[in-house]
Formats: C-alpha cells, sequence, structure tokens
C-alpha cells in the first residue's frame, strides 16, 4: 500500500482526533461576531472555501476565502486564518509575515516546527494528519474537520460516514472514464474543486469543477457518453435530467441512490455527507492513477510545498 492509500485510510480516525483537538482551540480559533479571511493555497484553499461558506451559513460572521497570494493585505479583516499543512508554503508565509501589528492571525498547521508557526500569532497543530504524500487527503479533510467541529457539527457521525467511504466499492470503473466533472453548491463548491484537484494531481486526468447552478452556462457543454459528472450535496432542479440527456453518467447520492447501492445500504437510508464523498472522489483519482500505468506518491510536476527563491 502506497502512502497516499494509507493516508486516506486513516482519515475516519483523523476526523476524530481533529473533533477533540477542536473543543481544546476553541480561544485560538474564529469568535462568532468576528469577520475573518481565510487563506492557503491549493488544496488548503479549496478547504477554506468551504469552510468560509459554512461559517457564513452558520451565523459566525462574514467570512472570505482567498488564494494566499491574492490576499488583500489593506482589507479590514477582524481574524486571518491560514491554512498550510508543510507550514513552509511561501505565499502563506509572505502574509503571515506581514500580519503582525495589522491584525490577529491563527495557523493550522501539519509540522509544528514549521516557519508558519513562528509568524502566526496563534497556531493549532494537527501533526496527527500530517501526510509524506505530496498529494494531500488526510490534511485538508482533518482541518475541515476540526473546523466543522469548531461550528458545531457532530464529526462522530462524519466519521461513521467516512469509514463507509473508505471501504465502499467506487460508483463506476475509473477505466471507462474519459472525463470528469465535479460539481457543488454552497460550502460544497469547495469540494468540487477539490476533488477535481485530486483527478489531475494524481491521474492527470482532464478534471473540471464548478458550481453547479452554473454548470449549465456552458461547461455542460462537454458532456457525453463516456464522461461523468459527479455533484456534491444539493443540486439545481433539473440539472440531472439536463446531464442525462448528454449521455454522460451521473452520480449523485441524493439523486440516483448510487451510495446507497455501493455501500450496501438498506434503501432510504441518508447518503454521505459531502467530506465523506470526497473520500470517494480521492480513492477515485488513485485508482485512475494506477490504472494508467502512474504512481499516486509521485506525481508529476509536483513537490510536497511549494517552496519560491
Amino acid at each position: 500500500m502506497g502512502h497516499v492509500d494509507a493516508e486516506i485510510s486513516s482519515q475516519p480516525e483523523c476526523w476524530r482526533q481533529a473533533a477533540a483537538l477542536a473543543a481544546e482551540s476553541t480561544a485560538v480559533l474564529p469568535r462568532p461576531g468576528e469577520r475573518v479571511a481565510v487563506i492557503g493555497c491549493g488544496t488548503s484553499w479549496f478547504m477554506a472555501m468551504a469552510y468560509a461558506a459554512l461559517r457564513e451559513r452558520a451565523g459566525q460572521g462574514e467570512t472570505d476565502a482567498f488564494q494566499a497570494s491574492e490576499f488583500p493585505l489593506e482589507r479590514p479583516y477582524d481574524r486571518v486564518l491560514a491554512i498550510t499543512r508543510s507550514g513552509t508554503t511561501t505565499e502563506v508565509l509572505d502574509v503571515l509575515g506581514a500580519l503582525p501589528g495589522r491584525r490577529p492571525s491563527t495557523v493550522i498547521v501539519g509540522d509544528p516546527d514549521s516557519p508558519a508557526v513562528a509568524l502566526a500569532g496563534d497556531t493549532v497543530a494537527i501533526p496527527f494528519a500530517d501526510e509524506r504524500s505530496v498529494v494531500q487527503t488526510r490534511f485538508a479533510t482533518s482541518t475541515l474537520a476540526l473546523l466543522r467541529a469548531h461550528l458545531g457539527t457532530d464529526i462522530s457521525a462524519l466519521a461513521a460516514d467516512a469509514e463507509v467511504a473508505v471501504r465502499a466499492p467506487l460508483p463506476f470503473d475509473p477505466a471507462r472514464v474519459e472525463q470528469i466533472t465535479f460539481l457543488g453548491r454552497g460550502w460544497t463548491v469547495g469540494i468540487a474543486h477539490e476533488a477535481a484537484l485530486k483527478c489531475r494531481e494524481a491521474a492527470t486526468a482532464w478534471a473540471e469543477a464548478y458550481p453547479a447552478m452554473d454548470y449549465r452556462h456552458g461547461p455542460i457543454s462537454i458532456a457525453a457518453p463516456g464522461r461523468v459528472v459527479w455533484a456534491f450535496g444539493e443540486i439545481p432542479d433539473g440539472l440531472a435530467e439536463d446531464i442525462s440527456a448528454t449521455g454522460a453518467a451521473f452520480v449523485h447520492s441524493r439523486t440516483n441512490g448510487v451510495h446507497a447501492v455501493i455501500g450496501g445500504w438498506a434503501s432510504g437510508r441518508p447518503p454521505l455527507d459531502p467530506m465523506a464523498d470526497l473520500i470517494l472522489a480521492q480513492r477515485f483519482a488513485v485508482a485512475l492513477a494506477t490504472g494508467r500505468g502512474l504512481d499516486p506518491d509521485a506525481p508529476r510536476h509536483l513537490s510536497r510545498s511549494v517552496v519560491l527563491a
């Protein structure tokens, strides 16, 4: 078993540990009413997008997500929350280094001895979710589990969904997929972007992601037989029918019960939480890579952290 396979399988327990840590980290995580910016790069940016939408939906306060290099330093936020697995990513360090004296900052990081810890005002370290892989899986979802726990979500129920997701058969054969598009709404737009990134990173696959409401504004034009559209969470009325008319396969538990079938669940059981559904997408990306003769532990042109000269 490669590093990424083992790390994907470890997510249920990592989420439980993240939930316990959230209860100990209340003082340094965003407080209700604070105006918060969340920054990250790549996968961490997509987790920032998901958390920002969840926090606003929970009524906790205005929350914006930024790719770290695009963060507007002069905008008045009460707190900046940085997400970085390695704690060495140049763009994140640049922002954290510019913040002292401007506004409070907190970093969620995998390596507690990294440079980001020295630059941030406060730190939440999750070394139990750090990874050897280049391709991120458990650090990203464990960070989101921690933040969702902080918002009041029952992570024990999500971890139970994750236990299903790490064992269930995939909803379709990766070898028969020419192209895949992931869709989301609200907080699951970030999940969709992350699922597509896993396919691109691990398998160099043609994978795209869009807000579900925007899919009919152009992207649906590439849907065709041999291609897949995979939606997370709620979908717009009529979208399943529109996708079906293209000949593309449509994967969505609330519409076609695909997860109920592949997981061996009784009819009528609720679908997986989208964060657990992401585990299936991670596993799909790995299976797609190995089916193409690629090593998902050694993705081309990528390193574990982007450190710029």
